[in-house]
């Protein structure tokens, strides 16, 4: 998702929540509250969207859900308040600032796990985690960039394969087709590793699959 569909989901949030706020009333029982059923559905709309950005155990996450279980004014105005502190993340670039760190650190890891076994002379599986870890990069700059990873079949979602991944980044301009050319290159090398072609390559063509993907990860990062 963009940030510019996040940023109008906060907002269609934000308003959500400022329409529970004009219900707000006071009956002899209860006292000043507002309505219920309003509060359910901001309160269930808000906690969906912030565990699919940011995690069920993300601080905001924890911060909506402890502060929204009333139906009160202030449980309203909480929520409303951590809304507008994710609308200023997103807004800022910290979002994917913080989910590239966090994604750029886990692939060094798979790489250099690559680069070990390739100097403990087990080429194949190498070829075949570098390759793995290359269809992940591909799948998040997707992702980042607005661009399907899945299509529908038989009413499931299947997810593309890394070619058409590949394809699509490119045409959407996130990268150049002599990049694409060696990754799809890249990719063709794992498959061939995968699939027990051992001979159709040879160490030294792993090690440059290696290089060549950890700097091409480093210069298209998520």
């Amino acid at each position: 998702m963009t940030t510019e569909r996040l940023l109008q989901r906060v907002d269609e949030l934000i308003e959500m929540g400022n329409a529970v706020l004009r219900t707000l009333h006071s009956t002899p029982r209860v006292g000043a509250h507002v309505d219920e059923g309003l509060m359910r559905g901001f309160r269930s709309a808000s906690l969906s969207f912030i565990e699919r950005v940011y995690g069920e155990q993300s601080p905001h996450y924890r911060e909506f859900a402890n502060g929204t279980k009333g139906t009160w004014s202030d449980n309203t105005k909480s929520g409303v308040e951590v809304l507008h502190a994710i609308r200023g993340e997103i807004a800022g670039g910290w979002l994917f600032t913080i989910k590239g760190l966090v994604t750029a650190e886990v692939f060094t890891d798979y790489m250099e796990m690559a680069e070990h076994l390739l100097e403990s002379d087990y080429k194949d599986p190498a070829a075949v985690i570098a390759g793995s870890t290359l269809e992940e990069h591909l799948r998040q700059l997707c992702k980042k960039n607005g661009i399907p990873i899945t299509r529908q079949k038989d009413g499931k979602d299947v997810p593309l394969k890394a070619d058409t991944l590949n394809s699509e980044l490119t045409k959407a301009g996130v990268y150049t087709m002599l990049d694409q050319k060696l990754v799809t290159a890249w990719l063709d090398l794992r498959n061939k590793a995968a699939h027990g072609e051992h001979k159709e390559y040879t160490g030294d063509q792993v090690k440059g699959m290696i290089t060549g993907i950890t700097e091409f990860m480093a210069r298209v990062a998520v």
